[in-house]
């Protein structure tokens, strides 16, 4: 962990190219891209999301999951909290790989001269931001992971929020809900879903900005 941590907040981080392909593998991994290829199926048994799978449901799936029907209180909260529990150690799990194979540092390297200027995130930053793409708690999950290591500061935290807040989870919500609406769309999908896309970055930005200052005071020295 510390060893980590000392690499990644020196100023002149070293990437190899096996570090480059560790970052290339995790964002293929955590984005969505490997889903559903077509005539490329096998291709999702590399994706985050077919690895995550989901839990089955009881015999009337029509009103019984495995939290039971009208289930409600602290209990129906602890049982939710639990199901994400797999989903979170999972992301948590792989990324501590890509990490010993340097993707964390292809990330820095790498994504700083495109996050720095638009949100002023640095590199690192990438692989939480690209994982909430596919789950709104694994992304979360790698962030909180990020700033227990300090390795993101306070200021990072808010705007990285603003960013996954907004439209979180876009790829699977998009494609899982919004596809009822795909039959009766005039302009081809994935239109909505690069707009989506661009105003996340707005977001963050706007955020990032109004940090800057109306809220200056409550983050010396921009931490």
């Amino acid at each position: 962990m510390s060893d980590e941590k000392i690499v990644l907040t020196d100023a002149r981080v070293t990437a190899s190219k096996g570090s480059y392909l560790a970052l290339v593998a995790a964002i293929l991994f955590f984005s969505g891209m490997l889903y559903q290829v077509e005539g490329f199926h096998w291709l999702s048994a590399f994706d985050f999301t077919t690895l995550g799978g989901s839990f089955g449901t009881m015999k009337d799936p029509a009103s019984n999951t495995f939290l039971g029907a009208g289930g409600l209180s602290a209990k129906a909260g602890f049982l939710f909290a639990l199901s994400l529990t797999p989903t979170v150690m999972l992301a948590l799990g792989v990324l501590e790989i890509f990490t010993h194979y340097g993707a964390m540092r292809a990330a820095h390297k790498l994504l700083t001269p495109l996050l720095q200027p638009l949100m002023g995130l640095p590199g690192r930053c990438g692989l939480a931001l690209i994982t909430d793409l596919q789950s709104t708690d694994a992304g979360a999950a790698l962030t909180k992971e990020m700033f227990d290591r300090g390795q993101v500061t306070k200021k990072d935290i808010v705007v990285m929020s603003a960013w996954q807040y907004s439209g979180a989870g876009l790829i699977n919500n998009y494609f899982a809900i919004g596809s009822a609406l795909f039959a009766s769309m005039t302009l081809p999908i994935i239109i909505p879903l690069a707009l989506m896309f661009v105003l996340k970055f707005v977001g963050a930005a706007l955020t990032r900005c109004v940090l800057n200052s109306v809220y200056k005071k409550d983050f010396p020295h921009g931490k």
